[in-house]
C-alpha cells in the first residue's frame, strides 16, 4: 500500500507513516521478526527513548548528582544556590527548571517505597494527631485542648481513638490499657513514634525506651520497637489513619460542643466505630469484619491483673530510719540497720516497695497524708519499740504476770485522773523493785503493795521504803498484840445513849 493509503487506513498523518518507514529502512529490521514481538518490545524498537538523556549536559549533570544531593543536606543549602553554582561552573548547562526537574526525579528514584506484608496480630502502631480537639470547662468556660491518641492494627487496619489531656507517661499508659481492652487482646509488637512518653532518647539502632512503657510491655508480654526518627513511612498505615481521623472524626464533630473529657471521648468512640464499620475502597468488607474474622484470634490474651504504673526513685535513709517520698510528702519506715544507706523505691498507685542492693527490705501501703509517717514497728530498734509500747494496757499485762497485788495496784493507779504518761516511770520503778525482790523475798514485795493499796499511796518510793524499813513486819506485830486491861473503857452503851451524861471521878479514879 502507498503512504497515503496507509495513512487513511490508520487515520494518521502521512508524515508519521513516512517516519516509521524511514526508521524501518535505516534499522534494516526484519518485518516477520518485528511482528513476533510483544507491543512494548516493538514500541522500544521505534522509540528508543528521549535523546535528552544522551545529551552532554545530562552526562555532566549525572556525574555531579552525588555532590548535589550531599550538599542539599547541609543547613541553608537550597536548589537555587546549587543551580547558580552549577551554571557558573558549566554555562552550557540546564536551565533552573530543568536542573530542579532532573534533581527531583533522581531523588525520587533513589528512594523507592516498599510494600510491607503484615501478619495478623503481629504489630500495633500508635501515634498522636497533630491537631487538638477541645472541650469547654463548665466552671470557667475555658477551652481545654486535648491530644488525640490513635492506635492501628496494620493487618486489618482496625483503629482505636481517644482524647487525652496530654502526652504524659500516665496518659499514654492509660490510653494503651484502654486500647488493649477495646481490642480484647494485645499485638506482639508495639510500634510507637519517638514522643517522650515512649522514647527517652531516640537512636537509629538502640533507642532508650521509657521505663514505664517497658514495664507495660513486660506486664503484657510484648516487645516495643519504635520507628526510626524522621521516617514516617515506617508507620505509614497509622499516618493514614490519622489523616482519615480528620475527615471521619474532626470534621463530623466540628459543630458540636462538649463540656467534659468523658463526653468528648464518648463522641469520638461513636465516630471511630462508624469508621471501622465503613466499607473499604476496592474491598468487599470493612475493617471491623476483617479484624474479627482474621486477626482477633491471633492477639495475645490480656493478663489476669491490670497494669499499675510504677515510679522509680532513689533516696537516702534518714537518721529516724524513714525515707521521704516527695511525690506525696509522706514518710515511710526502713529497718534501722539501713540508716545512712541509699535505697531504691518503686511505688505504684497502691503500694510502696523499698530495695537495698537488690533485696526487698520494706513494703508499705501507699498513703497520701502530707507530712505524716507510715511506720512498721519491726523496723525500729528495741529501745524505740519499748518506748512506743508504753501504754496502760502494757503495764497492766506486765503486772498481771508478776503478782496479783501488783496487778491490783496498777489498776488503781491508772484509774486516777492523771495523764497515763505521768505514771509510766512509776510503773517501771515498781517492776524493777519486783525483779529485785524475787531474789530476796517476793512476799515482802506483795505485802508492801497491799499496804500501798490500803493507804491509796501510789508511789514507787513508798513501796521501796516499806520494804527497806521492814514496815510490813512491824504492822504484823502491832496487829497481834492484845489490848491492855484498864477501867477507862466507855463501852457500846455510852455511844448508844441519846443524852450525854458526863462521868466524874474521885481522887482514887472511881466513878461518882
Amino acid at each position: 500500500m502507498g503512504k497515503k493509503a496507509i495513512a487513511r487506513s490508520l487515520q494518521m498523518s502521512k508524515n508519521t507513516v513516512k517516519s516509521y518507514l524511514d526508521k524501518l529502512e535505516l534499522s534494516q529490521m526484519d518485518i516477520d521478526g518485528l511482528l513476533a514481538l510483544e507491543d512494548p518490545l516493538l514500541e522500544s524498537k521505534f522509540h528508543p527513548g528521549s535523546p535528552a538523556y544522551k545529551d552532554d549536559r545530562y552526562k555532566h549533570f549525572k556525574d555531579n548528582i552525588d555532590y548535589f544531593l550531599k550538599e542539599l543536606k547541609r543547613k541553608g543549602v537550597t536548589q537555587q544556590l546549587l543551580w547558580e553554582e552549577y551554571i557558573a561552573d558549566y554555562p552550557k548547562g540546564y536551565s533552573r527548571s530543568q536542573f530542579c526537574f532532573h534533581l527531583s526525579q533522581h531523588r525520587k528514584a533513589s528512594k523507592p517505597s516498599m510494600v510491607l506484608n503484615h501478619k495478623p496480630g503481629e504489630k500495633l502502631y500508635i501515634d498522636f494527631a497533630g491537631t487538638k480537639l477541645p472541650y469547654i470547662d463548665k466552671q470557667t468556660g475555658e477551652l481545654i485542648y486535648c491530644q488525640l491518641f490513635v492506635g492501628c492494627l496494620p493487618y486489618s487496619d482496625y483503629s482505636f481513638s481517644m482524647a487525652l489531656e496530654s502526652q504524659s507517661v500516665e496518659d499514654v499508659i492509660y490510653a494503651l490499657i484502654k486500647c488493649a481492652d477495646f481490642l480484647g487482646g494485645m499485638a506482639e509488637v508495639l510500634v510507637p513514634d519517638n514522643f517522650k512518653a515512649a522514647i527517652v532518647k531516640a537512636n537509629r539502632y538502640e533507642p532508650e525506651i521509657n521505663r514505664a512503657l517497658e514495664d507495660f510491655a513486660n506486664h503484657y508480654g510484648i516487645t516495643v520497637i519504635p520507628t526510626r526518627v524522621g521516617k514516617p513511612k515506617d508507620k505509614a498505615l497509622v499516618e493514614n489513619q490519622v489523616k482519615m481521623q480528620y475527615t471521619r472524626i474532626y470534621a463530623k464533630l466540628r459543630n458540636m460542643q462538649f463540656f467534659s473529657l468523658e463526653d468528648l471521648n464518648k463522641a469520638i468512640s461513636e465516630k471511630n466505630r462508624e469508621h471501622n464499620q465503613t466499607r473499604m475502597q476496592q474491598k468487599p468488607f470493612c475493617r471491623e469484619e476483617k479484624f474479627h474474622s482474621d486477626e482477633k484470634r491471633y492477639l495475645k490474651p490480656l493478663p489476669d491483673h491490670p497494669f499499675e504504673l510504677k515510679y522509680y526513685r532513689e533516696y537516702k535513709v534518714a537518721q529516724n530510719n524513714h525515707i521521704y517520698l516527695s511525690q506525696d510528702k509522706h514518710y515511710y519506715s526502713v529497718p534501722y540497720t539501713y540508716i545512712g544507706h541509699r535505697v531504691k523505691v518503686i511505688y505504684t498507685r497502691k503500694m510502696v516497695y523499698i530495695y537495698h542492693k537488690g533485696k526487698q527490705v520494706a513494703v508499705h501501703i501507699r498513703s497520701y497524708g502530707m507530712g505524716k509517717y507510715t511506720t512498721d514497728p519491726s523496723h525500729l530498734c528495741s529501745t524505740h519499740n519499748h518506748y512506743l509500747a508504753h501504754s496502760p494496757e502494757y503495764y497492766i499485762q506486765k503486772a498481771q504476770k508478776a503478782s496479783d497485788e501488783l496487778y491490783q495496784l496498777f489498776i488503781l493507779m491508772f484509774k486516777q485522773d492523771r495523764h497515763p504518761e505521768h505514771l509510766y516511770r512509776t510503773c517501771d520503778g515498781m517492776l524493777n523493785l519486783y525483779r529485785k525482790s524475787r531474789k530476796i523475798d517476793p512476799e515482802e514485795f506483795n505485802k508492801a503493795c497491799q499496804m500501798a493499796i490500803k493507804h491509796q499511796i501510789f508511789s514507787c518510793k513508798f513501796v521501796e521504803n516499806v520494804i527497806k524499813n521492814k514496815m510490813t513486819r512491824i504492822n504484823e506485830q502491832h496487829n497481834n498484840q492484845a489490848l491492855p486491861d484498864h477501867k477507862n473503857i466507855r463501852g457500846k452503851q455510852y455511844y448508844s445513849q441519846t443524852t450525854l451524861n458526863f462521868i466524874t471521878y474521885d481522887e482514887s479514879r472511881n466513878a461518882i
